[in-house]
């Protein structure tokens, strides 16, 4: 009778040991999970500052006689798209809908640079006040989604090698969690750009 107790209260003792090691290890993904989460809702909050600044931009540009509207058009046309996407936390967990996200805002963040460059031909412009300004608080706003996109990927990279050694793997797919995407240089990024003087 002994003996069976013994070897029930191993067997008993054996099972809290792994439901405690199991339970810290989901902890610890969750935990992590969380992080990635919180630095994914800071590259949200820029984006969102960026997307507020445009109509301010675009109304202060129409202002200017002559100005080239299908460069206009693109910058309106690329927010709306941006506008269209539904973004939530859940987006990053859908590698093709972060995608389609991550080449919305590169399409408009080429279409700000487009009109940027065009403003340099527009004098009266560059003496504005009120693009001065818009333009100062659009160039702060794309460093601060640089510096948040390079912090969501290094959240992202916790979370990756955590989910990815064993055993750890194995936990995070019996709970559904797999690795996520990181935020990528957009295509062509690895060329310089040319610069000519006319």
């Amino acid at each position: 009778m002994k003996k069976g107790y013994i070897v029930i209260v191993a067997i008993i003792l054996l099972i809290v040991i792994i439901a405690g090691y199991t339970i810290g290890r989901y902890n610890k993904i969750r935990t992590l999970k969380v992080e990635v989460d919180n630095k994914w809702g800071q590259v949200q909050n820029q984006y969102q500052r960026r997307f507020d600044l445009i109509p301010n931009l675009v109304s202060t540009v129409q202002g200017a006689a002559n100005f080239e509207k299908s460069t206009l058009t693109d910058v309106v046309e690329a927010r709306a798209k941006v506008g269209q996407m539904n973004v939530n936390p859940e987006l990053i967990n859908d590698p093709e809908a972060f995608a389609r996200f991550e080449e919305a805002q590169a399409g408009l963040s080429s279409a700000l640079n487009r009109l940027m460059v065009v403003v340099e031909n527009y004098p009266e412009l560059k003496a504005n006040q009120n693009f001065l300004q818009l333009q100062d608080q659009l160039e702060g706003t794309e460093n601060r989604i640089t510096t948040e996109r390079g912090r969501f990927n290094d959240s992202v990279s916790s979370f990756n090698k955590y989910v990815v050694v064993f055993p750890n793997n194995i936990i995070a797919s019996i709970f559904g969690m797999r690795p996520l995407p990181f935020f990528q240089a957009a295509v062509g990024a690895e060329e310089a750009p040319r610069v000519q003087f006319d």
